[in-house]
């Protein structure tokens, strides 16, 4: 398989996990909130780490080789920045809902057939546009280098889980279609491997050393908002005890230990 045909593969792979989340609110009674805990700060650990530690300094040295080492470093700062500004902005404009893993939880115990199908399209319509850049990160990642896509595309995918069941929980209560549910869970994750043709198609197939470090410092950008912004306080709103400082380092440790191997 071409490396095209590879990082496609991959970002709809990781969109994809917003149906698991989808089914684990249709097909189980409810999902473990202190492993989903884990899970999603574990993710975010690992995405801080591989941001800072291996992307940006990639787009440091792709600028580097064009404008020195000082400008390099300033236009992938500028670049990282950048990312961050991005999803604020996003962040601002679609505000990205976290709901309650619970059922029960108040907005959803609600008989209102239109208020809650109101709520699951609003929710699908935030949760695409986030995931239209997050398609881009791991597409990109994955497309310069199948070592440094395959984890990122993991963080993302244990991401889209409470994503999935965020869209599934209103929707299922408003239409009682399991079917209906799952199809909105899925439907959402799919704008990954949308936004990673967009960004495709605006480079096209060369990347540029100027392209090439303006990707991977909003890629850098991208991933550590997402991290600090939706992975870690929607795990430490479901932990009881220590599960996000132990998911956040074992993913800064787990990914630490991925790369010095990688490099050997």
């Amino acid at each position: 398989m071409s490396a095209f045909g590879t990082a496609l593969l991959v970002t709809t792979a990781a969109g994809l996990a917003t149906g698991i989340g989808g089914a684990l609110v249709l097909f189980t009674r409810r999902p473990n909130p202190r492993l989903l805990s884990f899970g999603l700060a574990f993710a975010a650990g690992a995405m801080v780490y591989v941001s800072l530690a291996e992307i940006l300094p990639k787009a440091t040295t792709a600028f580097s080789s064009l404008h020195g080492a000082r400008y390099g470093l300033a236009l992938s700062t500028a670049a990282f920045l950048g990312g961050l500004l991005l999803m604020a902005i996003i962040d601002q404009l679609v505000p990205n809902p976290h709901h309650s893993l619970d059922k029960q939880a108040p907005g959803f115990a609600q008989d209102n057939a239109a208020y809650l199908r109101k709520v699951g399209l609003m929710t699908a319509i935030a949760i695409t546009a986030h995931n239209l850049p997050e398609g881009m990160a791991t597409f990109f990642a994955t497309l310069q280098s199948p070592v440094l896509g395959l984890p990122l595309a993991l963080a993302i995918a244990v991401h889209n889980i409470p994503e999935g069941i965020a869209i599934a929980i209103p929707v299922h209560a408003a239409t009682r279609s399991r079917r209906i549910a799952l199809a909105a869970s899925i439907g959402a994750g799919m704008a990954e491997p949308v936004g990673a043709l967009l960004g495709y198609g605006l480079v096209g197939g060369q990347l540029s050393a100027n392209t090439y470090g303006g990707a991977f410092g909003l890629i850098a950008g991208i991933m550590v908002f997402l991290a600090l912004d939706e992975l870690l306080p929607t795990a430490k709103r479901h932990a009881v005890g220590h599960e996000t400082v132990h998911g956040l380092v074992g993913g800064m440790a787990l990914m630490a230990i991925s790369l010095v191997l990688f490099s050997w």
